[in-house]
């Protein structure tokens, strides 16, 4: 039998400690940086803050860096921000889909995601004020391996997935994002 991606034990402690104390369901993921140069940005992990504590362990550990293409003006330093949302999204999915696959008792061999996010830049840059500025689109292949499950367990995980999935609900619906001059 293959090693779970999930420890359906280990959900099942976090469920039962929030259910008893809710506060612990509420966390700030946070990020720092600033502009490197050009269209490229330098952003750092920042504390994690749970139930109004804050987790300084993080704070510093990743760098991630964003830059357009070389073909959208950028100096192609680092991933792009489009790249970086598909990224959290797929993230996302994957702990989605080994959490969903180890409530059922399905221990997946593999997950694989190809994701795309189609943009029409006469939005961005003005050309057009009916095109919106964001993407027209995000698709996701999803392919789900494990030789114990039928097709049907592995599309109802899919099925299931938008549902479920925090960063998908967030793409999917409005959310509050507020910018302020500091």
């Amino acid at each position: 039998m293959s090693k779970p991606y999930a420890d359906i034990d280990a959900i099942r402690a976090t469920q039962d400690a929030v259910a008893k104390e809710p506060a612990l369901g509420r966390v700030t993921f946070n990020l720092q940086g600033k502009s490197s140069g050009g269209l490229a940005f330098a952003g750092v992990t920042g504390p994690l803050v749970q139930n109004g504590q804050a987790d300084d362990s993080r704070r510093g550990e990743f760098t991630l860096v964003s830059d357009e293409p070389a073909s959208l003006l950028g100096g192609d330093t680092g991933v792009s921000p489009a790249e970086y949302l598909l990224q959290g999204l797929a993230g996302c999915y994957t702990v989605t889909l080994a959490s969903m696959a180890a409530s059922k008792g399905i221990a997946l061999d593999n997950i694989e995601l190809n994701l795309g996010f189609d943009i029409d830049l006469n939005g961005f840059l003005g050309l057009d004020d009916t095109v919106r500025k964001g993407a027209q689109g995000i698709s996701v292949d999803v392919r789900l391996e494990r030789a114990s499950a039928s097709r049907a367990e592995l599309e109802e995980l899919v099925r299931e997935l938008p549902q479920n999935s925090p960063i998908h609900d967030t793409l999917a619906n409005p959310v509050n994002v507020t910018a302020r001059l500091a």
